[in-house]
């Protein structure tokens, strides 16, 4: 079961570098102001994940007695990543690790973008929360959704400033339909 799990947690991680590689800006995108945000995220998800998978190696602190928390976290990375690769291929030549705006680039608002304005994101806090049940370990969980949580939500703010400036009211009446995360929550 252990050596599954470490399967999935590869094949994710190795997935997010793919996508951190290929699909960046180009020079003639108009890239984020700020760019440290996509370090943010990498420094606060190798750090937890690091801190929480050994933590819960070393220490005991379950969330459950029940068996099938684990598989049931890996579900949840898998789902995460589903939800994510349908976002960013619903965008596609508009989606940018590094978050700019292209040439032609026009606001998405269908598929998945009708109920969240950050599905992709969606399906990464879905794969990051899944990691930490699948480690059932309480304080495990803790220290990898809370910062990963900040260092997207961080991003967001920045992100939607910049969605703002470069299409103003149409983005704006957008945000009041639809909710950042999850349908109808948040």
């Amino acid at each position: 079961m252990k050596i599954f799990f470490y399967i999935v947690y590869a094949c994710w991680l190795l997935l997010e570098i793919i996508l951190n590689r290929v699909l960046r800006s180009s020079s003639g995108d108009q890239p984020l102001k700020s760019k440290q945000t996509l370090t943010i995220i990498w420094i606060a998800a190798i750090a937890a994940t690091a801190i929480g998978g050994n933590l819960a190696e070393y220490t005991s602190f379950p969330l459950t007695g029940w068996t099938g928390i684990g598989w049931s976290g890996i579900g949840m990375i898998l789902l995460g990543m589903i939800i994510r690769f349908i976002a960013i291929r619903s965008l596609g030549r508009f989606f940018t690790v590094d978050v700019a705006i292209r040439q032609g680039h026009m606001l998405k608002k269908d598929g998945m973008y009708k109920y969240v304005r950050h599905p992709a994101y969606s399906g990464s806090l879905l794969s990051f929360l899944g990691f930490a049940i699948s480690l059932n370990n309480w304080v495990s969980l803790l220290i990898v959704v809370i910062p990963v949580t900040a260092a997207f939500l961080y991003r967001i703010r920045v992100e939607e400033a910049m969605l703002t400036a470069s299409f103003g009211a149409e983005y704006e009446a957008y945000q009041r339909t639809t909710n950042r995360l999850l349908p109808g929550v948040y």
